[in-house]
């Protein structure tokens, strides 16, 4: 078996010093260091060679192995530069380029982008506020009494006892009133979370724009008032608004905004969102005088006024990022 070994070697050798282009050089590799090579046959010596001659022989086939992969790890970098040399550059600087694809804002950012600048022509400044809630703005300030279904576990995401994801962006409208003296006029946008079931209408992140009103003498005239302008820019003016009597702990009295739109061809009334007058009891809780000072709320679902807007048949395709989709627009 050693001088089995041996011969090998030899024979090894001398193919590696023969392997003078890159083409006999692989050749080379896949004869002694390949998978199925001559080298690992070799190791199959060591079943049948005698007790005593093992440790040897398989210390020579190790020492081999590295012995020809160092020669053949040198020589393919020598050739690798003759040939990269000789060959000229590897990338065809004349070749014409191709143009980089522009991206583009996402479709529900233009449209927030979009609402922005419809109630920014109104005067309503803009707030955020934090995703991660705690029960006293979620619920508390805003009417929500303990028993009230909404504020089920099972109908939130709870982080602990006295902490969620929130469900509605009219938690700004408190911490904003907390911080800010009447009159107020502002609209909030982000994301809220709710654990709704996965469908073409209905997720469990979407994003909301919320608007504020308070001053002296604001009455449901004025929330109209807005709302139709609202319609009006954004999608028409022809579009038609209509409030249906509704209740929401946080406004009475509370209405459900409509709007007449023609859906595949058919003209019917579709609902955006929910608004009202803000309850005296919220104003209580952040310290405005509800005798002195009234105003109005509005809630709307951004994906719902997109694809309302745009005729999108499932709010999903707003989140899979399929490139088919959101290069229309």
């Amino acid at each position: 078996m050693l001088a089995q070994l041996e011969q090998l070697e030899q024979e090894a050798t001398a193919a590696l010093d023969g392997a003078d282009d890159a083409q006999a050089l692989e050749q080379f590799r896949i004869a002694y260091l390949g998978t199925k090579g001559k080298l690992k046959s070799a190791m199959s010596w060591l079943k049948d060679a005698n007790p005593q001659d093992k440790p040897k022989l398989g210390q020579g086939l190790n020492v081999l192995k590295s012995k020809l992969q160092a020669g053949f790890d040198e020589k393919q970098k020598s050739l690798g530069g003759a040939s990269r040399q000789a060959a000229g550059p590897i990338i065809d600087v004349t070749e014409p380029g191709l143009p980089p694809r522009m991206g583009r804002t996402h479709v529900l950012r233009q449209v927030i982008d979009e609402l922005i600048e419809v109630f920014g022509r109104m005067g309503f400044d803009t707030a955020e506020g934090p995703e991660l809630e705690d029960e006293q703005h979620n619920f508390i300030d805003l009417n929500i009494p303990e028993e009230h279904p909404a504020r089920d576990p099972l109908d939130n995401f709870y982080l602990d006892d006295k902490h969620l994801l929130r469900t509605q962006t009219s938690t700004v409208q408190i911490r904003v009133m907390e911080k800010t003296q009447p009159p107020v006029r502002i609209v909030s946008l982000g994301r809220v979370y709710r654990p709704d079931t996965h469908d073409a209408t209905h997720s469990s992140m979407f994003h909301q724009i919320e608007g504020l009103y308070v001053d002296e003498r604001v009455t449901m005239v004025d929330l109209k008032s807005t709302l139709l302008q609202f319609a009006h820019a954004f999608f028409g003016e022809d579009a038609e608004v209509r409030l249906r009597p509704s209740y929401f702990p946080f406004t009475e009295p509370s209405a459900e905004m409509d709007i007449k739109m023609t859906v595949r061809g058919k003209t019917e009334w579709v609902e955006l969102g929910g608004c009202g007058m803000v309850d005296p009891n919220v104003f209580e809780a952040v310290g405005y005088d509800p005798e002195k000072w009234t105003g109005f709320a509005f809630g709307l679902g951004i994906e719902r006024v997109a694809m309302k807007r745009y005729g999108i048949g499932d709010i999903r395709w707003f989140y899979e990022n399929d490139l088919r989709f959101l290069r229309q627009f």
